[in-house]
């Protein structure tokens, strides 16, 4: 903890949950001091639901009440916070803990060029909104961002709107109250660190040098096999081996195989709790999306081995090799193989350089003759477990760390055409054309709020193209992609008639025709009630209020759900929860939240 001397920072003792849950309230308001710049009735009106249940607990009350005070409260307190290498630290009137955060962040060491720069980035952007910059420039880690990431954050925000930029300021705001209380609780979320350490070592391994890239059985896609491969035999796994598939499939034993093994003796029977999650990814993606779900497991398997503890299950972490369908137009290659779905079509399909599937596996020293050995008996596992960050904004807008994910979407997609008359754009008349383009951009919006009815349904047209097009003429036809999806197939089933028979009706009025060309169908996976309501138990157990959603996003666990129980736990995402993208980030503290609810959940269960 540190306690503030002259605007200084001084060594404190630690404070503790116990203090300040029984302090009086004079004595509690002066041990969050510093909590929010300038703000001390943040904190004040936090203490007033004392007892806290946890430090998250604390944390996530003190979110709830800025996000009731109102927008002028709201912007009351980001107008107190400095500017990022701005008047306040040229004077040396920063608070002491704002001086130790752009200390960490290398600001007080700037160049003269990036000055100048920080200062005209600040002038701009006070004049777009009205108010200072704000970023957490200690980062997701906690150890500071370096000026670089800085200045691109800076000018990337810059093009935001109004709203969501308020929005943002207060998200970082946030971020950095959490980084200040763990100092002042001496809190290192360790087991988080580690976490974002091996993703960060990882991510070296890529196809391409700008943005991570990682497909299919490529150079780098066998060397992230190799390192996930190491670190579970580092965390104390009793194996970690590459399957036919490409899969890492880590294992560690039940009670019944330590107590036996020193005798050469095979585990006694018993069932196996499987997790796990992806390590492709798409191209130019982000860090987390799967790998989360692969190194929360190692984590707390790795602190069961240094407690010298066995489950009277087994755990089997399964890296699944392929998920995205990106260098190859299967996906769930390593999911589906446990469950029995390869189809051995799939291995004489080419990649764009006109490399067959069988001849990269042969390549990788797979054997693809082997991969119907790898479907798994549903009755020896107690189920499938996945860990996955949330892709969505949803818990970032909440100011949660962790939701628990109800049901992965049914989803359908189409492709479709629109025919019109194309026409001369000057001489045909507004009430006597047939405008294949404007049919679907009617579509496009009823489509729009016919999901916004349901409130968890989504549709997208995110193809749209008016072949042979030109300035002057009037479109006659269009193509166009619907992808639609919802938390249950009824839901989906009854947003889709919708849908089609608007579609039908759109086209009628305007005196167009269609066609419709159905290119994929999900049905929804729904959590298993009794492994959802153990992430729920996790989650409550950390003083969190729990939060249920579903997946929009398709995950290994829907493929495994085809053969056995399954439930999911999300973790919250930064950037607004952006995914498929470099800016893809989540911090420490969510990630050490994330294998602290692992570990709970196997308490569960054992």
């Amino acid at each position: 903890m540190f306690g503030r001397k002259n605007s200084v920072m001084v060594f404190a003792p630690p404070l503790t949950l116990q203090h300040l849950n029984t302090a009086t309230p004079q004595e509690a308001l002066q041990l969050l001091e510093g909590l929010y710049e300038h703000s001390p009735w943040i904190a004040e009106s936090t203490l007033k639901q004392r007892p806290f249940k946890s430090i998250s607990h604390l944390k996530y009350l003190l979110t709830e009440v800025l996000k009731n005070a109102g927008r002028d409260a709201q912007l009351d307190l980001i107008r107190a916070h400095p500017e990022l290498a701005g008047k306040a630290m040229v004077s040396q009137s920063l608070t002491a803990e704002s001086t130790n955060e752009q200390n960490k962040a290398g600001l007080t060491a700037c160049s003269a060029e990036e000055f100048a720069l920080l200062q005209e980035l600040n002038a701009s952007y006070n004049a777009k909104f009205g108010w200072p910059f704000i970023l957490a420039v200690r980062g997701p880690r906690g150890v500071g961002l370096i000026r670089t990431e800085i200045i691109a954050t800076f000018r990337r925000r810059l093009h935001g709107h109004p709203d969501f930029e308020l929005q943002e300021c207060l998200r970082n705001i946030h971020r950095i109250a959490e980084i200040r209380l763990n100092d002042k609780f001496g809190v290192t979320p360790t087991l988080g660190n580690d976490v974002w350490d091996w993703q960060e070592s990882l991510s070296q391994y890529s196809e391409s040098p700008a943005h991570l890239t990682v497909t299919y059985l490529t150079d780098a896609h066998r060397a992230c096999a190799q390192r996930i491969r190491s670190d579970m035999l580092a965390c104390g796994f009793d194996s970690a081996e590459l399957d036919a598939v490409g899969n890492v499939v880590g294992r560690y034993e039940n009670d019944s195989w330590s107590s036996n093994k020193d005798k050469g003796y095979r585990p006694i029977f018993s069932k196996t709790l499987l997790t796990g999650s992806h390590y492709d990814t798409v191209r130019s993606g982000g860090k987390y999306d799967g790998r989360l779900g692969i190194f929360v497991p190692l984590a707390s398997v790795r602190e069961l081995h240094r407690a010298g503890r066995r489950l009277p299950f087994a755990v089997e972490v399964v890296a699944f090799a392929e998920e995205e369908g990106q260098r190859f137009k299967a996906t769930f290659l390593g999911s589906g193989a446990l469950t029995g779905d390869f189809k051995p079509e799939w291995l004489t399909q080419l990649d764009a350089d006109g490399v067959s599937m069988q001849a990269a596996m042969q390549h990788a020293g797979l054997k693809p003759g082997d991969i119907p050995l790898l479907k798994r008996d549903p009755a020896q596992y107690l189920g499938f477990v996945e860990v996955h960050i949330e892709q969505g904004p949803v818990l970032n807008a909440l100011n949660l760390p962790l939701g628990v994910v109800t049901s992965i979407n049914a989803s359908v997609r189409y492709t479709g055409e629109v025919i019109g008359t194309a026409c001369h754009a000057g001489t045909t008349p507004m009430d006597q054309r047939a405008d294949a383009a404007c049919a679907v951009a009617e579509f496009m919006l009823a489509a729009e709020q016919r999901a916004g009815k349901d409130g968890d349904t989504v549709a997208t047209v995110g193809q749209l193209t008016v072949p042979n097009g030109s300035v002057n003429v009037v479109p006659g036809r269009c193509q166009f992609s619907i992808d639609l999806r919802a938390p249950s197939n009824a839901q989906r089933d009854a947003a889709e008639s919708d849908l089609l028979a608007t579609l039908a009706e759109i086209c009628a009025r305007r005196k167009v025709s269609h066609s419709l060309t159905e290119s994929m169908r999900a049905s929804a996976a729904p959590s298993a009630p009794d492994l959802q309501a153990r992430w729920e138990a996790a989650v409550t157990h950390l003083g969190l209020p729990v939060h249920r959603m579903p997946s929009g996003a398709g995950h290994d666990a829907m493929k495994l759900h085809e053969v056995m129980p399954q439930a999911m736990l999300f973790v919250r995402g930064q950037n607004a929860g952006i995914s498929h993208n470099p800016l893809e980030s989540t911090t420490s503290d969510d990630m050490q939240l994330a294998v602290e609810a692992f570990s709970h959940l196997l308490e569960q269960l054992a």
